[in-house]
Protein backbone atom coordinates (compact mmCIF):
# COMPACT_ATOMS: atom_id res chain seq x y z
CA UNK A 1 0.00 0.00 0.00
CA UNK A 2 1.26 3.45 -0.86
CA UNK A 3 0.71 6.74 0.81
CA UNK A 4 -2.75 7.85 -0.19
CA UNK A 5 -2.39 11.55 0.56
CA UNK A 6 1.34 11.98 0.14
CA UNK A 7 3.61 14.35 2.03
CA UNK A 8 1.40 17.44 1.75
CA UNK A 9 -1.30 15.92 3.92
CA UNK A 10 1.26 14.44 6.30
CA UNK A 11 3.12 17.74 6.71
CA UNK A 12 -0.15 19.51 7.44
CA UNK A 13 -0.89 17.07 10.25
CA UNK A 14 2.66 17.34 11.60
CA UNK A 15 2.49 21.13 11.44
CA UNK A 16 -0.73 21.04 13.47
CA UNK A 17 0.34 18.50 16.10
CA UNK A 18 4.09 19.30 16.25
CA UNK A 19 4.56 22.96 15.24
CA UNK A 20 7.76 23.23 17.27
CA UNK A 21 9.62 20.74 15.04
CA UNK A 22 7.80 21.02 11.70
CA UNK A 23 8.94 23.97 9.58
CA UNK A 24 6.22 25.89 7.82
CA UNK A 25 6.77 26.51 4.10
CA UNK A 26 6.37 30.25 4.75
CA UNK A 27 8.91 30.50 7.58
CA UNK A 28 12.50 31.62 7.22
CA UNK A 29 15.18 29.15 8.39
CA UNK A 30 15.85 29.43 12.12
CA UNK A 31 19.40 28.05 12.03
CA UNK A 32 22.59 29.41 10.55
CA UNK A 33 22.84 28.21 6.93
CA UNK A 34 26.54 27.41 7.45
CA UNK A 35 25.96 25.37 10.63
CA UNK A 36 27.52 21.94 10.05
CA UNK A 37 29.45 22.97 6.93
CA UNK A 38 33.09 23.41 7.92
CA UNK A 39 34.25 24.42 4.44
CA UNK A 40 31.22 26.56 3.65
CA UNK A 41 28.54 25.96 1.08
CA UNK A 42 28.39 26.58 -2.63
CA UNK A 43 26.44 29.77 -3.21
CA UNK A 44 23.56 29.58 -5.68
CA UNK A 45 23.51 32.43 -8.16
CA UNK A 46 20.82 33.70 -10.49
CA UNK A 47 22.12 33.68 -14.06
CA UNK A 48 19.14 35.38 -15.70
CA UNK A 49 18.75 39.04 -14.80
CA UNK A 50 15.53 40.66 -13.69
CA UNK A 51 15.45 42.68 -16.91
CA UNK A 52 15.70 39.55 -19.07
CA UNK A 53 12.91 37.84 -17.16
CA UNK A 54 10.72 40.94 -17.32
CA UNK A 55 11.26 41.40 -21.06
CA UNK A 56 10.43 37.71 -21.67
CA UNK A 57 7.27 38.19 -19.54
CA UNK A 58 8.07 35.21 -17.35
CA UNK A 59 5.44 34.61 -14.68
CA UNK A 60 6.62 35.16 -11.11
CA UNK A 61 6.54 31.45 -10.29
CA UNK A 62 9.09 30.78 -13.07
CA UNK A 63 11.58 33.42 -11.94
CA UNK A 64 13.88 31.07 -10.07
CA UNK A 65 17.36 29.60 -10.44
CA UNK A 66 16.28 27.80 -13.63
CA UNK A 67 14.96 30.89 -15.42
CA UNK A 68 17.98 31.12 -17.74
CA UNK A 69 17.29 27.61 -19.04
CA UNK A 70 13.61 28.39 -19.49
CA UNK A 71 14.55 31.45 -21.55
CA UNK A 72 16.78 29.27 -23.76
CA UNK A 73 13.98 26.73 -24.14
CA UNK A 74 11.43 29.38 -25.08
CA UNK A 75 13.85 30.95 -27.58
CA UNK A 76 14.47 27.56 -29.16
CA UNK A 77 10.74 26.89 -29.44
CA UNK A 78 10.20 30.24 -31.09
CA UNK A 79 13.11 29.69 -33.47
CA UNK A 80 12.10 26.15 -34.48
CA UNK A 81 8.32 26.51 -34.59
CA UNK A 82 6.43 24.28 -35.58
CA UNK A 83 9.21 21.69 -35.19
CA UNK A 84 9.57 22.14 -31.43
CA UNK A 85 10.77 18.57 -31.03
CA UNK A 86 14.19 19.92 -32.01
CA UNK A 87 14.33 21.63 -28.59
CA UNK A 88 14.38 18.44 -26.55
CA UNK A 89 17.89 19.15 -25.22
CA UNK A 90 16.85 22.55 -23.89
CA UNK A 91 13.70 21.10 -22.37
CA UNK A 92 15.67 18.29 -20.75
CA UNK A 93 18.18 20.75 -19.26
CA UNK A 94 15.35 22.92 -17.91
CA UNK A 95 13.45 20.01 -16.36
CA UNK A 96 16.64 18.62 -14.79
CA UNK A 97 17.33 22.03 -13.27
CA UNK A 98 13.78 22.18 -11.86
CA UNK A 99 14.21 18.71 -10.36
CA UNK A 100 17.57 19.58 -8.83
CA UNK A 101 16.06 22.76 -7.37
CA UNK A 102 13.23 20.71 -5.85
CA UNK A 103 15.71 18.26 -4.31
CA UNK A 104 17.73 21.13 -2.81
CA UNK A 105 14.60 22.67 -1.28
CA UNK A 106 13.49 19.34 0.18
CA UNK A 107 16.95 18.77 1.66
CA UNK A 108 16.82 22.23 3.24
CA UNK A 109 13.38 21.46 4.70
CA UNK A 110 14.59 18.15 6.12
CA UNK A 111 17.75 19.78 7.50
CA UNK A 112 15.65 22.42 9.28
CA UNK A 113 13.29 19.77 10.68
CA UNK A 114 16.13 17.58 11.95
CA UNK A 115 17.91 20.53 13.57
CA UNK A 116 14.66 21.48 15.34
CA UNK A 117 14.27 17.92 16.63
CA UNK A 118 17.89 17.95 17.83
CA UNK A 119 17.37 21.28 19.58
CA UNK A 120 14.24 19.99 21.27
CA UNK A 121 16.07 16.86 22.48
CA UNK A 122 18.90 18.99 23.86
CA UNK A 123 16.41 21.21 25.70
CA UNK A 124 14.73 18.16 27.22
CA UNK A 125 18.04 16.63 28.31
CA UNK A 126 19.03 19.90 30.01
CA UNK A 127 15.89 19.75 32.11
CA UNK A 128 13.85 22.23 30.13
CA UNK A 129 10.37 21.54 28.91
CA UNK A 130 11.25 21.89 25.22
CA UNK A 131 9.74 25.36 24.87
CA UNK A 132 11.53 28.65 24.83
Amino acid sequence: MGQTFGNTFNNGINLYYHPEITPSPNDEPTFDPLYGFENGRKQRVMIATEEEMRSAKLPLEDRDYCAHLLLKFQACRKENWPFVVKCHHEKHDFLNCKYDDFVIRMKEYERERRLRVLKQKQNLSEGGNGEE
